[in-house]
């Protein structure tokens, strides 16, 4: 069997020489829903504690809001004051503990018009304001459904506070010793807003021409790029799917322009920002977004999206169509996916010695550099 791309090491770019990545298997961020009041909680310290015992080479901390009204749901993570800080903060570190090192990610971001949302399971819909709802801001004062109330057009201060509020989060990242950060600009929430022209009518430097509508993903990144210094890089959704939306040559010319400004990485996902999206689903579906940026920039890349098999993961490797590979719900379904893809493609992960007895006899060869346990 020839040496497989997905169990090579990478070396992910950043101001401090370069984030080491035993592989090429990254965790996407996965929202759990699973908070109160912003506060990571023991739900998050099982569920920390179990990705980082995957064999996976990168954890992506799931959508964290930079402020209160900015979070998806009431069940959301935060990030926005020293009692969300100091939550987040001792759940990692007592996560990252009990299992062998991994650099861990947290994504940042803030949800616009699509903040103040029920649950998934309790329908997704946009809560009302006499129904433990809020308030909600966007780039114009336009809902996400033709149904939903409209959020507040954002004035240029609420602007530079949401802007303030990223770079108060990242600083509070670096403290807490992550690794790297992704700035949420896709799926719809707020820097994606900003992004199409769907979500994005304003008549002002934040709108219009393309200069305008990726001013605001812009000047949050150069904010944050000047107080973090990690690996720094940023979650686009390549096209919305619609047209006349945003599209893969936008999203190809703000990756250049991000490079440019000090981008590590760019993680290409797609839709979120309207119902009318028509999207084409299938096996490893968002992969030729990936190669795209790849081949037009340079940069390092995560391609994700329905990659649930890992001769798919090696393939898009062998290709060209991504540097990294983002493994979502595959790895909610199977916490050890990096395991089983090992098995399959005569690779190796890191383990804890703890679990070495759970491994198939014919599978022993997958831990390396294991981890010590306890007597």
């Amino acid at each position: 069997m020839s040496a497989s791309l997905l169990f090579s090491p990478y070396t992910l770019p950043s101001p401090n020489g370069g984030l080491a990545l035993a592989n090429r298997i990254v965790i996407a961020p996965m929202c759990q829903y699973a908070s109160v009041g912003g506060l990571a909680n023991d739900w998050h310290l099982a569920h920390w504690t179990n990705l980082l015992n995957s064999g996976a080479a990168l954890l992506t901390i799931e959508a964290t809001a930079v402020t209160e009204d900015g979070r998806i749901t009431n069940g959301c993570l935060g990030l926005w004051d020293d009692a969300t800080h100091a939550a987040l903060e001792q759940h990692l570190h007592r996560a990252r503990a009990l299992a062998p090192h991994m650099p861990v990610c947290i994504q940042l971001g803030h949800a616009g018009r699509k903040a103040s949302s029920a649950k998934p399971w309790d329908g997704g819909h946009l809560l009302g304001l006499d129904d433990a709802g809020w308030v909600t801001m966007g780039p114009s004062a336009l809902p996400h459904l033709p149904t939903e109330r409209a959020p507040q057009a954002m004035s240029v201060q609420d602007i530079a506070d949401v802007q303030q509020a990223f770079v108060s989060a990242a600083v509070r990242a670096q403290a807490i010793g992550f690794e790297a950060i992704e700035l949420h600009a896709a799926h719809g929430y707020l820097l994606h807003q900003f992004l199409s022209p769907l979500a994005n009518q304003r008549d002002d430097a934040y709108g219009g021409d393309f200069e305008g509508r990726t001013r605001m993903v812009r000047e949050v990144f150069d904010a944050v790029r000047a107080v973090f210094k990690g690996s720094l890089g940023v979650r686009i959704s390549a096209t919305d799917w619609v047209d006349g939306g945003w599209s893969v040559e936008e999203t190809t010319r703000l990756s250049a322009l991000l490079k440019a400004a000090g981008c590590d990485f760019v993680h290409l996902s797609s839709a979120g920002v309207s119902p009318l999206q028509k999207i084409a689903i299938g096996p490893g579906y968002q992969l030729p977004f990936a190669k795209a940026v790849k081949d037009a920039t340079g940069m390092s890349t995560m391609g994700v999206g329905l990659i649930t098999e890992p001769q798919l993961a090696e393939e898009a490797l062998q290709r060209g169509d991504a540097d990294l590979i983002a493994i979502a719900r595959a790895l909610l379904f199977n916490p050890r996916w990096p395991w089983a893809a090992a098995a399959q493609l005569g690779g190796q992960v890191v383990g804890k010695t703890c679990y070495l007895r759970s491994q198939p006899l014919h599978a022993r060869h997958i831990f390396s550099n294991q981890g010590g346990g306890q007597r």
